[in-house]
């Protein structure tokens, strides 16, 4: 069966056949779609998550547990997830997971035009690069197989024009039910120091091997046609290239575009008397080639800046320009972008910019539209503005800041930028646009909205809250067991100070003066071990008296020792 699809909905598509268990996103052009196509097939759990961190680190989740998972965003989304994603190359998986970045040349709805490409260099992962909705719904199962296979994630970058552009889909039969790998516990999945060290080996291992694999897939596939032109490219910029040159060039399209199949693109290299590297936006292709000594045409002809088309590539490369229509451009109405007729925003900024000597710091939502001084980034209202308040107070200029985000970008990351001036006592104003849905990428429910992906019924409270002293073990035990109990979030907060802080007055009204000394009754002690089977430093065995003795100038009297010990050997004097 055949259809017209977007690349977002092919995807979706692909991740149902691909027997997908777990997907989780934020929502942020052009990958929107993505998720909400995905929530179509109950098959795959799917949800919206706060962020684009929580969404992987959720999806990688998933992946250890044993489910084929995926996370899914915009380009400057992998920026705030980049930690994870870091980490994750290290740990490898489980099933498999595939990361999708969605990137925007040409800046439709973003405010910047990065290359995520080189996350995937910098982190060492593989990338698959579709060029049309077919390959996307195919890549998708292809991803989730190398993942497996080579023991990494994988990241697929998606640009705007992928993302939304429709063409024809050959559908897979149905849905392939990948079971769930069982899980184990493994070294890999805790990153410690130690660990990490023979992870990064198995890294670097697995990529060379990934290497290989990219010199001999059909997803690096060559076209012959005139051997005057060879072409290197990928993506969207394959088909433009393929427009401007047809059967007059030969063609390396690679789907799998790092690691790069360097042996095959040098004997490609080798049958054709000039090569070509087309990509959008960086050279990155085209620095790796010449880095091996290949000699090749790219971005000293090609514009690494805006989106790629046909007829940017046809001047650049071939220097023809195709006739166009001529028009007055004096006579076109600049019309920038506005917020709706009965925005609830409007009257806001309508009475905020009458106010002097204010400097407004807005968030990335439908706000930005509206009459601002300053905006860099998701969550980067508040901080922002509270960063330039305390200089302006240094100047004492009397300059007011206020700063402004949405209830979907409050929950994304503007909770810590909240707490970031509150702790620090600013006097910048911190203002919350609650319009009780995501409105710029299309109305998709938060945490706010009062309901799931899924249009479950949800809320941010949490009923179920106890706080114990983690010192005392029947007491933990017990709030473990009451945890334990509930079929819905509960939430455990163990509070005691560190044992090297300087204690507050605060401190020593909570927590009295608690400050002591344990001691061993050699007469009672049995050498069992027990006590020192805590992992106290303190605590040390002899084995030529079969006795435990406590290190005075270590201890405090947390009592954990005591309270293990099966004879009562251990007690405690008070500083």
């Amino acid at each position: 069966m055949k259809c017209l699809m977007t690349g977002n909905e092919a995807i979706a598509r692909g991740a149902w056949e691909a027997g997908v268990h777990y997907a989780s996103a934020y929502p942020g052009t052009p990958s929107t779609e993505i998720l909400e196509n995905v929530a179509e097939y109950k098959e795959i759990y799917s949800e919206w998550a706060p962020n684009e961190k929580v969404a992987l680190e959720s999806a990688i989740g998933a992946a250890f547990a044993g489910g084929r998972a995926i996370a899914s965003m915009k380009h400057v989304g992998l920026n705030v997830a980049a930690d994870p994603l870091f980490t994750s190359a290290y740990t490898g998986v489980n099933g498999g997971l595939m990361v999708i970045s969605a990137d925007d040349p040409g800046l439709h709805s973003s405010q910047d035009e990065q290359d995520n490409r080189y996350y995937a260099r910098a982190a060492k992962i593989g990338v698959l690069e579709p060029s049309d909705s077919q390959e996307a719904k195919d890549f998708v199962k292809v991803a989730l197989e190398l993942s497996e296979q080579f023991d990494m994630p994988i990241l697929m970058r998606l640009t705007t024009r992928v993302c939304h552009s429709k063409s024809v889909v050959e559908l897979g039969e149905g849905r392939t039910e990948v079971p769930i790998v069982p899980y184990t516990k493994k070294d890999k999945f805790n990153p410690v120091p130690a660990i990490s060290k023979q992870l990064h080996t198995k890294v670097e291992q697995n990529l060379k091997k990934l290497e290989e694999y990219a010199n001999t897939t059909p997803l690096n596939a060559i076209t012959w046609g005139s051997k005057k032109v060879g072409i290197v490219s990928a993506g969207a910029a394959y088909q433009y290239a393929r427009e401007v040159y047809g059967d007059n060039a030969s063609y390396l399209k690679l789907g799998l575009t790092f690691p790069l199949p360097m042996e095959k693109i040098r004997e490609f290299a080798a049958q054709v008397e000039q090569l070509i590297v087309v990509e959008e936006l960086e050279p990155i292709m085209e620095t790796e080639i010449r880095a091996a000594g290949i000699a090749c045409i790219g971005k000293d002809k090609i514009p690494n800046e805006g989106e790629l088309n046909p007829d940017i590539l046809r001047k650049a490369l071939l220097g023809d320009v195709h006739e166009s229509i001529e028009y007055d451009a004096s006579v076109v109405a600049n019309r920038p972008p506005v917020l709706c007729a009965g925005c609830p925003h409007r009257g806001f900024f309508h009475e905020l910019q009458k106010l002097k000597n204010v400097v407004t710091v807005s968030d990335i939502g439908c706000y930005g539209l509206a009459p601002k001084d300053i905006a860099i980034c998701m969550g980067g209202g508040f901080s922002v503005a509270h960063g330039a308040q305390k200089v302006f107070n240094m100047e004492g200029s009397g300059k007011r800041c206020v700063g402004i985000m949405g209830d979907s970008t409050f929950f994304h990351s503007g909770m810590t930028s909240m707490l970031e001036a509150v702790y620090n006592r600013s006097n910048v104003l911190l203002v919350v646009l609650d319009n009780r849905i995501t409105g710029m990428t299309g109305h998709q429910q938060n945490p706010g909205s009062g309901f799931t992906l899924s249009e479950d019924l949800s809320n941010i409270t949490n009923k179920h809250i106890k706080t114990i002293n983690p010192l005392k073990l029947d007491e933990v035990k017990e709030a473990l067991a009451w945890g334990m109990g509930f079929d819905e979030p509960a939430v455990l907060i163990t509070r005691w100070p560190c044992v090297l802080k300087k204690l507050s007055q605060a401190d020593r009204d909570e927590f009295g003066n608690y400050k002591a000394v344990n001691m061993v009754n050699p007469d009672k002690c049995i050498g069992c071990k027990a006590c020192v089977r805590t992992g106290c430093p303190a605590l040390e065995y002899h084995a030529d008296t079969k006795k435990v003795t406590i290190d005075r100038n270590q201890c405090v009297g947390c009592d954990v020792c005591a309270q293990v010990c099966p004879k009562n050997a251990i007690s405690r004097e008070v500083k």
